[in-house]
């Protein structure tokens, strides 16, 4: 982008205002790197104008390589005072993914990757401390991401402003009204137990009685478009599929195949990427159990780009995360990963929730939500 595309602009807008609602006096970190640049000014400016105080944090490409392959354990779990300053001092946090190559990690050690995303042992007094309670994360088209998606960036770009509504004079009120659509659904899932997903490769049962469902609507997410819970962790049997490649650490993992007994991944493959798929699902008891059962309802996102911000988002797939739970859901798996696998049910596949037919090829069938919208 030479110049500011005015889409970048109600992009920032989007962000300040709809996303994390920035009131005056309030702290704003910003993280990203320079190449995001036109987006980073933008949302500098709308915070100014929303009497907030910008925090830029901004970090160079590549610092990340040079510790994982030179630091040794002590250097790589350290923790910086000065972001653990930054992130105490703020009120509401931005982070912009805006990586040169997202697969730049691919040749480090998977144990040194696991020790870097170890997070901060912060006491009681430090939580309390923190003041971030709110929080969004965005993607900035970068050459990598574009490559990694196998488009061009003017394509990609393109790709970006219409999965987060950008082209509408008012994207807020856009997402406001995927909003109040999956609120329906979430609705109608309260106080449901169980749930059968039907596919080719696909018999996969489990339990989401006293489980809540969150409707992410484009404010911690953007884009967004899915609502998910954390299944009952020993509830999950059978066995799945995921058809869309995933990337993790600078890895990309393709054709992943689980077999669950009692809640447990007790069988696991990978047509690309299994070594490093194993290692991980090694790394804690957690790991092996999921975390996350959602649905994609993001009928602006048309493909897969191997990036789970947005090919979770999918309208007409459902995602799992192996992993930790969403403590708002009622999950209680703890794990140092949480890593998505995406389904795609459009070309055929069933949900049942409760016997009860809820999606079938990608579209939500039940009478009274499919009336209603």
């Amino acid at each position: 982008m030479s110049m500011v595309d005015g889409r970048v602009r109600r992009w920032a807008a989007t962000l300040v205002g709809y996303c994390l609602d920035v009131q005056p006096g309030e702290v704003v970190s910003i993280g990203a790197t320079p190449l995001a640049e036109p987006l980073i000014r933008e949302v500098y400016r709308e915070v100014l104008r929303a009497g907030g105080h910008p925090l830029p944090v901004i970090t160079l490409p590549g610092l990340q390589n040079v510790l994982l392959e030179e630091g040794n354990d002590d250097q790589i779990t350290w923790h910086s005072p000065v972001a653990a300053a930054a992130t105490h001092e703020a009120d509401k946090r931005l982070n912009i993914a805006s990586s040169p190559n997202p697969l730049a990690l691919a040749g480090i050690d998977p144990h040194k990757q696991a020790l870097a995303n170890t997070p901060p042992q912060m006491n009681q007094k430090q939580r309390k401390a923190s003041k971030v309670k709110t929080w969004c994360g965005t993607l900035y088209p970068t050459a990598g991401y574009a490559q990694l998606a196998g488009m061009a960036l003017d394509d990609f770009e393109e790709f970006v402003f219409a999965a987060c509504f950008l082209n509408s004079n008012d994207p807020a009120a856009r997402w406001r009204e995927l909003g109040a659509q999956q609120q329906r659904y979430v609705d109608w899932l309260r106080d449901k137990h169980t749930v059968h997903v039907v596919a080719e490769d696909v018999d996969l049962r489990l339990s989401i009685a006293g489980r809540t469902f969150i409707n992410s609507d484009g404010k911690r997410n953007f884009p967004s478009g899915e609502f998910f819970t954390g299944p009952v962790e020993d509830s999950v049997e059978g066995h799945i599929r995921f058809d869309l490649p995933s990337s993790r650490d600078g890895r990309i993992v393709r054709d992943v195949r689980l077999r669950f007994a009692g809640g447990r991944v007790v069988e696991a493959s990978a047509g690309e990427g299994e070594a490093y798929f194993l290692t991980m699902l090694d790394l804690d008891a957690g790991a092996r159990r999921l975390g996350e059962f959602a649905f994609g309802n993001n009928f602006g996102i048309t493909r897969g780009i191997i990036n789970t911000l947005y090919d979770e988002k999918i309208g007409g797939t459902i995602h799992m995360a192996l992993g930790q739970s969403y403590p708002e859901t009622g999950g209680t798996n703890q794990s140092a990963i949480h890593w998505d696998f995406i389904r795609d049910l459009r070309q055929g596949g069933e949900v049942y929730v409760d016997d009860i037919l809820f999606m079938r090829d990608g579209k939500f069938v039940v009478p009274e939500l499919t009336a209603a919208h």
